[in-house]
C-alpha cells in the first residue's frame, strides 16, 4: 500500500504528460506483476485507427519512452486487434484477449468524453481478481482526470497538438539536456562516429497560401485543413518527436537525437505527405519547412529565428520545399543576421 501510495504522489505531482505516462505504467506495473504495460496513442488516419507506443515498462526493467524507428506509418492498425476495435467503436472501459499461451492482453482506453487518444495495455500471466482490477481502475481514473487538466493547458483546442507555451518549456529543457550532456561527453577522440552526429532539431512549417484557402473555401475548410495536416504531423513523426501548432498557419517540430540526413529525410516524409495527401473540397495544399540544428549555447530566440530564415527562404523560392540553414548560409545562399536574443520572430 505505501509502494502504491507513493507512486500516486508521484503522479499527481507531474506537469507533463511524458512524466505522468511513465508514473501511471510503473504504478500499474508493480500493482499487477505485469510482463508488460505500455502507453498507447490512438490516431486516426485517413479514416482508420491506429495505435502507437508512447512509453513501456517490462518486467525487470525500468519504465522508459518508446523510441521508434525512423519509419513511416502511425503505427498498428487498430483492426489487427478485434477486441481493441470492438471497445473502441462501442466505447467501452476495457478489452481483454486470450493468445494460445494463455497470456492475457487488457486494454483500458483513457476516455475524455466520447474520446480515447490514449490506451494503456497490460500483458499479464494469470487473470487479475476484482480487488487488482478495482485498484487499476482507481489508477486509471486519476490518470485520466491528470491528462485531462494537461491537455486543457498544453494543447491547442481545435488540432490537439502542443501550443505555443508548452513548446517554451519543451524547448527549454531540450537546451538543458543539451547543456548537460555538454559536460558530461567524453573528450573528442574518445567519442564514436555516429554518436557525434547526432543532435536535435527545430523545424518551422507553414501552410503554403493559406489565406487563399480561407478566402475562396471558407473559415470551416481551412480549419479541416489544420486538423489533417496535424494528423499527418502525427503519423509522420516519431513518438518521441514534439509537434506544436504555434497559431494560424504555423507548427513547429522538436525532433530528438537523429542526424542531420535521418532528420531531412523525416521532416521532408512528412512534406511529401501533405503534398499527396486528398483534401476535401481543397483539393492539394503544400507545405514549406525551414530546419535547424539545436545548440545548447543559443537564445531560444536565435534558434527560432534561423529556422524562420530558412523556412521564408523555402517559401520565396518556390515554396513546397525543405530547407537546412547552415546548407543556406555555408552555400552562401542565405545571410546569417545578428539576432537580437529578445526579439520576437512569431
Amino acid at each position: 500500500m505505501d509502494s502504491l501510495l507513493k507512486h500516486m504522489v508521484d503522479m499527481t505531482g507531474h506537469r507533463d504528460h511524458t512524466m505522468l505516462d511513465i508514473s501511471v505504467i510503473a504504478a500499474v506495473q508493480e500493482l499487477g506483476g505485469a510482463v508488460q504495460t505500455r502507453v498507447l496513442n490512438i490516431a486516426t488516419i485517413r479514416g482508420q485507427l491506429f495505435v502507437r507506443a508512447r512509453a513501456v515498462i517490462r518486467r525487470g526493467s525500468q519504465a522508459r519512452m518508446e523510441a521508434h524507428p525512423d519509419q513511416p506509418g502511425a503505427g498498428a492498425p487498430v483492426a489487427a486487434s478485434v477486441a481493441l476495435k470492438t471497445c473502441l467503436a462501442q466505447r467501452t472501459a476495457q478489452a481483454e484477449w486470450i493468445d494460445a499461451d494463455g497470456q492475457r492482453t487488457l486494454w483500458l482506453p483513457i476516455w475524455i468524453g466520447d474520446k480515447a487518444d490514449t490506451c494503456l495495455e497490460i500483458i499479464h500471466d494469470a487473470p487479475y481478481n476484482s480487488d487488482t482490477m478495482h485498484i487499476i481502475g482507481g489508477i486509471v481514473s486519476v490518470y485520466r482526470n491528470f491528462q485531462n487538466l494537461l491537455d486543457y493547458s498544453e494543447r491547442d483546442s481545435l488540432t490537439g497538438l502542443l501550443n505555443r507555451k508548452t513548446f517554451d518549456d519543451q524547448l527549454a529543457k531540450m537546451l538543458q539536456n543539451a547543456a548537460t550532456e555538454a559536460l558530461t561527453l567524453p573528450a573528442p577522440q574518445e567519442r564514436r562516429r555516429p554518436a557525434e552526429a547526432e543532435k536535435q532539431w527545430l523545424a518551422v512549417i507553414d501552410v503554403d497560401h493559406f489565406k487563399l484557402v480561407n478566402d475562396k473555401f471558407g473559415h470551416l475548410y481551412g480549419d479541416e485543413v489544420l486538423i489533417l495536416i496535424a494528423n499527418l504531423l502525427h503519423s509522420s513523426f516519431r513518438a518521441h518527436d514534439r509537434v506544436f501548432r504555434f497559431g494560424g498557419e504555423e507548427f513547429v517540430v522538436l525532433l530528438r537525437s537523429t542526424t542531420l540526413e535521418h532528420a531531412r529525410r523525416i521532416i521532408d516524409r512528412f512534406r511529401i505527405n501533405v503534398s499527396k495527401h486528398h483534401f476535401p473540397q481543397v483539393g492539394t495544399v503544400t507545405v514549406s519547412i525551414g530546419f535547424v540544428s539545436i545548440c545548447a549555447s543559443d537564445a531560444p530566440v536565435v534558434i527560432l529565428g534561423h529556422a524562420d530564415q530558412a523556412l521564408y527562404y523555402a517559401k520565396s523560392h518556390g515554396r513546397n520545399q525543405t530547407c537546412h540553414y547552415d546548407e543556406l548560409i555555408s552555400g552562401g545562399l542565405l545571410a546569417p543576421v545578428a539576432s537580437n536574443d529578445t526579439a520576437e520572430f512569431f
